[in-house]
Order: structure tokens, then C-alpha cells, then sequence
């Protein structure tokens, strides 16, 4: 992604970075977002999940934050080191040009690997250059108390819980609860700053210079070695490939887990209720990433998503309660109480900030059907699954079988009561569509004739109850007229033909109520209570679903240019949140697994479609 200008950077001018000028970096185990001033306002430590230590972005004056930046008015410009995850942050002042790299390096189980070490360094290029930083942790979302001392040239913070070393090559100098460092830069000089957690085996420990420049390159020949695995030689290879290492840094290196994505309530719309924790593993998510990951070429990552769900999401049907959650934590844990931190003030003042999610105790029947579909990929395109697998598999497709009929509370999550949801009742189609198939391909053992009898009534009820004569279209649930961007899916999932005359009808409605310059609204808050107050802005993952669903209908050129619109609304850096505002602002937790492996698979199936 080529460099733009992301305005300019005057120490104090503003107390809120909007959601998309940050960039991501992390090491499969946590991430941190850093701003285009060149402050880190999200961290979390040690994990993705854990309580921040950095949390700027949901409050100014509580969260804590880690700036680092030109002490002199100066435009910055932002970009990754190309096909890495590693993140210039470049400042232009009068007197010259100088950069921050902000990086953290993906160790394996060592010891070492227990520091969480995230470097940044900051080099003068041209002329000199003044910088300022300030390192102002606030331990467990700003509500737990530390000290701060020096022990030799290592600051070290301590809280009851988690204790951080910052070293640096320039002098520390303590204030408060906080430390400081003003240090000039001549052209070919820099400064370093480590920040490890410390405790236990880990002993606060100096980063020279030559340690951070040999962990940057170490740092970078990790990503392009792993990028370089990639299948994709499409088109969109510069846009495809930001997604695929986006979606990598989303995921948990010592499970398999992929997250959500790596924030919690960043806001739907400003001044808005609409804030979630998305920092856990939804069944939904991670096995369409599998999808997405499977297609580039990346099989290690899908074979440890398998591992996650053998190890920590065995199905146990017994009757009563439904075998999988909607959301594991990226430990496998399944308590995600949701609860409200009053003591923050949220994004832009977007209260609640929430950490948990009560949507973990939802029904949602549609996670069924994607998490089937993966296994059925990662069966054909990756290796075959286990016997044990198989046995897994079963019990999910004959509780499918004797539970396809209930009301949920859908795909969306609506807190406005459960409903007779279609697109529900197709990935239930697809999760015993999809057993049939393996079980067939394979030669393995199953109820074919109760599987077949349940698969025709799922598709029979859906033709039937799930098309609105009067709208022309395939509604969002059984006996109305209300549409719903999710039935996109028809189509991609194989349930329906993409150039049927009832589909091609519904794929016009769905143009004329939910698009708006190629930008799809899941569905209309006022014509279908959510329970929610507020509304929402397009959502992102639908905006790429409508263009796969036009390329496999035929629009192609519609559908590309729907592709190039939609690629406008990314950041500077190619990152997407979960939806866009009516001004263009992402809105939501950022950056979205959902959008970005969407992204993969439009950019797939239009170059495909394109020749």
C-alpha cells in the first residue's frame, strides 16, 4: 500500500485518534495499535484477551498510552515495511525527516518468548530531528494502581498483577506514575525503546542497539517468509496480501485460536450502545478465516484452527443444551461474562466500554453450518480429518437434524428476541450438505437417509417460507418482508443457483433497499427491531458478499467496480474496520477478521471470473 499523508501531528491538538488512523503489529500472541502521531493507544499483555495496559483509544485521560513522536509540529505519513507487519511511522518537520519502527518479534517458546517484547525505534533520515515520549501504562483497563522505579537504567512499572520493563538508549527520567525522555536525533542516528513484561524466568533486560536492529531483520524475514507461501497472483495481490497478514497477526499462536479481532468497544456509531468485545474466538469467524486462509495456500494455520477445536470445542450433544458456543476464549474457556467499565469514557466518549460478550450464550444456528463447511474444506484441500473428527462432525449434523427448526437470535446477534432467521436455516442446509458430501467422497459412516430427508425439508421450507412474494426476494426471517444482506450467502454457499430468476430478483431488492454506492447495510434497525438503540453504518463483510454474489451472477463489471469502490474505504495502511459510516469513517472494532477474509475471497472469485 503506497504512503498517504495522514495529517498533521501537533502535540495535544487532539485527545482522540479516529479508529482508522492506526496501524497493527504483534506477535501471535497479542497486538498493539499505534496512531499516525506515533502514539500506542491499545495494548494488551499478555495475551489478546488480557486486561490493556494501553487503552487510549477508549479513554484519553485514563487508558494509558505510550507516545513517541516528534516534539516539533510535523506531518507523518504511515506504512508497513513492505510484505511484513512491521510499521514506519514517518515525521516530517522543517529541520528534517525522521521515523519510528514499531515491531514486536514473533519468538517461539523460549523464555524469551514469555517477554512480549514490543520494539520501537526511532531513526533520524534526514537533517535532525527533536522526539518526545512519554510511557504511561494503566494497569487492568485503568483500574489497577503500579509503581514505578528505576532499577539501573530499566524503568520498571509494577502492579499486583503484571509488571512491565522499559528500556531505552537515551535517558529515562521518572514522573509521577509515568516516565519521559526528550532526545535530539542528527541524520543516521537513533534511539531504542523495549518494553517487556517482566517477572518470574524474565529479568528486566537492556536492548542495545544491535539487538533491535537484529530482531527488526529477524522480524522481517519471519513475515516474508511466511507471506512468501501465498498462492495468490491475482490482481489485487498488494490489497489481498495486507488481509492475509492481517488475519495471521489475529491469531493465537499457542492454541490455534483466531480472534475477532483485537479490540473491545470501539464503537458502531459515535455516541452510540453499539460497543463489543470482540477479542475472542466466534465459531463463525475463525472457521470462515480457514476458509480464506485454505485459499491462499496457508494449510498450517487451518490444521491449527483443527488442533483448537479438537482440543477445546469437542461437541457434547446432550440434549438439552446446544453443543457448541457461539465464542470460546482463545484458551478454549467458555465464562465470557460480559460486564461495563464505567470508569472509562469509551471512544469519542462512546459509552459503555464492555470487556466479555453475553452473545456467547446465544443460539446462533447458523455457526453450524460455517464451521462444517471448513472441516469440508480443510478435508478436500488439506489433509483428510480423523476418525474422531468424523465422530465430532456426526453428533453437530444430528443436532442439526433435530434442531434446524428453533427460533435464534441469529447471525447478527440481535437482542430484540429470537426468530425463524433464514440464513439460520441455510447454514443449517449447508452443515448437513456439507456431511453428506465428506460422508459420501470418503466412504464414512453415517445416517445418509436422515440426512437427505432433513437437507430436502431445510431447502423446501426455506423456498417456501423464506420468499416474500410481495418483496420479490428472500427475506431475513420466515412470514415477513424485511431484507437482510446475510442472504447474500445463498448463492455462495451452493444453495441456490447464482442466475436463478428468484435469486437474480432477490440479489435487485437487496441493490435498491441495502446498497448505497456499493456499501451494504446488513438490514434496516427501523423495519426489524434489534434491541438495540442507535444506528449502524454498512457493514463491510456484506459489502464483499455482494460483490462475489454479483461476479457469480454474471454482473462483472458491476462487481468489479463495486471491488474497486469498496477497496477506496480502506485506511492508508489497507486495514478495515467492521463498518463504514454515511462520511466514509470506519466504525467498529478494528481491524475485523471478517472483512478482511471477505476481501480474500471477492479479490479470488473476480479475478477467477475475470480471466
Amino acid at each position: 500500500m503506497s504512503t498517504t499523508p495522514t495529517g498533521t501531528a501537533v502535540p495535544g491538538a487532539t485527545r482522540y485518534v479516529p479508529i482508522a488512523e492506526h496501524g497493527l503489529i504483534g506477535d501471535l500472541r497479542s497486538v498493539a495499535l499505534v496512531g499516525t502521531e506515533g502514539t500506542i493507544d491499545w495494548y494488551c499483555c499478555p495475551s489478546f484477551d488480557a486486561p490493556s495496559v494501553f487503552a487510549a483509544i477508549l479513554d484519553a485521560e485514563r487508558g494509558g498510552c505510550f507516545e513517541l513522536s516528534a516534539s516539533v509540529p510535523a506531518r507523518t505519513k504511515q506504512f508497513y515495511f513492505p510484505d511484513t507487519n512491521v510499521l514506519i511511522t514517518r515525521f516530517f518537520t522543517e529541520d528534517g525527516v525522521g521515523e519510528v519502527q514499531d515491531f514486536m518479534p514473533v519468538d517461539g517458546g523460549s523464555v524469551e518468548a514469555e517477554r512480549h517484547r514490543l520494539i520501537r525505534r526511532v531513526v533520524c533520515v534526514r537533517g535532525s530531528v527533536p522526539f518526545r515520549t512519554r510511557v504511561a501504562p494503566r494497569f487492568d483497563y485503568g483500574r489497577r494502581p503500579h509503581t514505578v522505579r528505576m532499577v539501573g537504567d530499566v524503568a520498571v512499572f509494577e502492579s499486583e498483577a503484571l509488571s512491565l520493563g522499559l528500556t531505552a538508549t537515551v535517558p529515562l527520567e521518572v514522573d509521577g506514575l509515568d516516565t519521559r525522555a526528550d532526545f535530539k536525533l542528527s541524520e543516521g542516528e537513533s534511539a531504542v525503546f523495549a518494553l517487556d513484561q517482566v517477572g518470574g524466568e524474565v529479568s528486566p533486560r537492556r536492548c542495545a542497539r544491535t539487538e533491535a536492529e537484529e530482531q527488526f531483520a529477524t522480524t522481517v524475514a519471519y513475515w516474508r517468509g511466511w507471506l512468501s507461501r501465498s498462492k495468490y497472483r491475482g490482481r489485487w495481490r498488494e490489497m489481498v496480501h495486507r488481509s492475509a497478514l492481517t488475519l495471521k497477526l489475529l491469531t493465537y499462536a499457542p492454541t490455534g485460536a483466531i480472534v475477532a479481532a483485537p479490540t473491545t468497544s470501539l464503537p458502531e456509531q459515535l455516541g452510540g450502545e453499539r460497543n463489543w468485545d470482540y477479542r475472542y474466538v466466534w465459531v463463525r469467524d475463525a472457521a470462515f478465516c480457514v476458509y480464506a486462509m485454505l485459499r491462499l495456500g496457508f494449510t498450517e494455520e487451518a490444521e491449527a484452527f483443527m488442533k483448537f477445536l479438537t482440543q477445546y470445542v469437542s461437541p457434547c450433544a446432550d440434549g438439552h443444551s446446544a453443543p457448541l458456543q457461539v465464542m470460546y476464549g482463545i484458551d478454549g474457556r467458555t465464562d465470557l461474562t460480559e460486564t461495563e467499565l464505567p470508569h472509562l469514557e469509551g471512544h469519542q466518549g462512546s459509552a459503555p466500554v464492555r470487556i466479555g460478550n453475553a452473545a456467547s450464550d446465544q443460539l446462533q444456528l447458523d455457526i453450524y453450518g460455517a464451521l462444517i463447511d471448513s472441516i469440508y474444506l480443510y478435508d478436500k484441500w488439506a489433509q483428510p480429518i480423523s476418525s474422531a473428527q468424523w465422530d465430532d462432525v456426526c453428533t453437530l449434523v444430528d443436532w442439526v437434524c433435530e434442531h434446524w427448526d428453533q427460533p435464534d437470535e441469529g447471525v447478527w446477534e440481535t437482542r430484540g428476541g429470537r426468530k425463524n432467521f433464514l440464513y439460520s436455516r441455510l447454514m443449517c442446509w449447508v452443515a448437513i450438505e456439507r456431511g453428506i458430501r465428506m460422508a459420501n467422497r470418503r466412504g464414512l459412516p453415517a445416517d445418509l437417509p436422515r440426512w437427505q430427508a432433513c437437507r430436502d425439508t431445510i431447502y423446501r421450507r426455506i423456498m417456501k417460507r423464506g420468499w416474500s412474494e410481495t418483496r420479490k426476494a428472500f427475506v431475513q426471517h420466515e412470514d415477513d418482508d424485511v431484507l437482510d444482506a446475510a442472504v447474500l450467502m445463498m448463492p455462495l454457499a451452493k444453495f441456490i443457483a447464482p442466475t436463478d430468476p428468484k435469486w437474480l430478483s432477490t440479489l435487485d431488492a437487496l441493490t435498491q433497499d441495502l446498497v448505497s454506492d456499493s456499501l451494504v447495510y446488513r438490514y434496516d434497525p427501523e423495519a426489524s427491531p434489534d434491541g438495540l438503540r442507535g444506528d449502524e453504518g454498512t457493514f463491510s463483510i456484506c459489502s464483499f458478499w455482494y460483490v462475489e454474489a454479483m461476479v457469480r451472477a454474471g454482473r462483472v463489471d458491476e462487481a468489479r467496480l463495486a471491488f474497486e469502490k469498496m477497496l477506496t474505504y480502506a485506511n492508508h495502511l489497507g486495514l478495515y474496520a467492521e463498518e463504514i459510516s454515511h462520511t466514509g469513517e470506519q466504525q467498529g472494532n478494528f481491524p475485523q477478521a471478517f472483512t478482511h477474509l471477505a476481501l480474500i475471497s471477492a479479490a479470488f472469485n473476480l479475478d477467477r471470473a475475470l480471466g
